[in-house]
This record gives structure tokens, sequence and C-alpha cells, in this order.
């Protein structure tokens, strides 16, 4: 297998040298980024919001890693109670 250097490969002017040019489409600019960053606070308070409302209408559910803890906990004190009685 080879692989070709630098020399071998011809210039491509749809990529350019700096990732963060606004005129790449589906990349942000700099300028971007402030609105980039507001948008993803709005989902991220969205999703809180949902959540809460969700909790509020009872249709709360305990996550998994409560219940998998919970599960070791009695599985081990049950394995504790057998071993050291």
């Amino acid at each position: 297998m080879t692989t070709s250097g630098p020399s071998d490969r011809p210039d491509r002017p749809d990529r350019p040298d700096r990732p963060d040019r606004p005129d790449r489409p589906g990349r942000p600019g700099r300028s971007d980024r402030g609105s980039e960053r507001q948008n993803w606070v709005e989902r991220r308070r969205d999703k809180i919001r949902a959540e809460v409302d969700r909790n509020r209408r009872g249709d709360y559910t305990v996550p998994t890693w409560v219940l998998a803890l919970a599960l070791v906990l009695i599985v081990g004190g049950w394995l504790a109670l057998i071993c050291l009685a």
C-alpha cells in the first residue's frame, strides 16, 4: 500500500485551508457562533421545560442508574446475610 504525499495531491479549491471560513456550507463562521450558542441554550431550556411538565403530569420515570444501584444493594445485602449468618 502506498500513501500519497503532499506533492502528489492536486490542489482542491473546494477544501479551504481554514475550517472557520463562512463560505463553507454546513460550517458556521466565527460570526455565527454566538447565535449557535444561543440556539443551544434555547433548545436546552425547552428540553428542561418539557421534563418539568412531564414530571408535573406524573410521567416521572426513575433513571436506569438508580434502579441498577437499588438492585445491586438488594442483592448485595441478601448475599451478605447468607454469607455472614
